[in-house]
């Protein structure tokens, strides 16, 4: 192996370790956490998707699975509630191994012209193919457990969407900024030069960032009811609890701000 090699893997060795622990340090500051399972980080799995955007679909699905054995052993108390060895291993690799290592798909966008909008499509396939594992966990392993035995597959899609589906927008939503202000395409990470940076408009951000945190809020307000805190298990019954109508001001308040906000650019893009 020459010399220039050798230097170019520890270069991405280097690189990959840094952004896998600022990712696991983000997994650990949690907007919303799940009563059985999953939550809502500030874009966890980015720094993961620029890795896989400089150097490769391949070398993605390595630091992914090496971000996804980090996970495992953060969430190692998820295995006491599985009973056989078939489980805990099913558990392992679908929910954990297999659902981070997906982050190496934002490799195929790499040859985009536009940075932001390729680590934009690079985060959103990874979260869906993430969101995709952990349904098939859910209907299969979980089922029984904390997801109910009937219609687990329904119940599946629509538990890991809560917060998935969140994830994913903030992850959107900081991946276009990120890729607006630096450069990940050269040998180094660098500013954009002013020629060629094509930062996000302040009012499309801000507008993002507003749906973003109704979606949380509608989430944590409604999901929070939804656990017997004598049992712990699921219960719809405490939707009834739900404080509906600040629930829909504040709802309709932010996407009336955010639809806002989108019109005045619009307009003033217009003109």
């Amino acid at each position: 192996m020459s010399q220039s090699v050798r230097i170019s893997t520890v270069k991405r060795l280097t690189e990959s370790s840094i952004m896998i622990a600022i990712g696991t340090v983000l997994s650990l500051i949690k907007l919303i956490d799940m009563p059985y399972g999953g939550s809502v980080t500030i874009a966890c799995m980015l720094p993961v998707v620029i890795i896989a955007y400089r150097y490769g679909i391949s070398w993605g699905l390595f630091t992914g699975f090496v971000f996804g054995l980090l996970q495992q052993l953060l969430g190692l108390d998820n295995l006491s509630y599985v009973t056989t060895w078939q489980s805990i291993v099913a558990v392992i690799l679908i929910d954990y191994i297999i659902a981070y290592m997906t982050v190496g798909v934002a490799g195929a966008f790499r040859n985009m012209s536009s940075q932001p909008f390729a680590l934009v499509l690079g985060s959103v396939s990874a979260c869906f193919l993430r969101y995709i594992c952990h349904v098939i966990a859910g209907a299969t392993v979980w089922a029984g457990l904390p997801i109910p035995t009937k219609a687990a597959l329904v119940y599946s899609i629509s538990y890991n969407a809560t917060y998935m589906l969140p994830e994913m927008l903030v992850t959107a939503i900081v991946a276009y900024y990120i890729g607006s202000i630096l450069d990940f395409r050269g040998e180094h990470i660098a500013h954009l030069n002013r020629n060629k940076k094509a930062s996000i408009p302040v009012p499309m951000l801000v507008g993002g960032l507003m749906l973003a945190a109704v979606a949380l809020f509608d989430i944590r307000m409604i999901f929070v009811h939804l656990q017997n805190a004598g049992t712990g298990d699921f219960d719809l019954s405490g939707v009834a609890s739900v404080n509906w109508i600040f629930l829909v001001i504040v709802t309709v308040i932010g996407i009336a701000l955010a639809a806002i906000l989108f019109f005045v650019y619009s307009r003033n893009k217009e003109s």
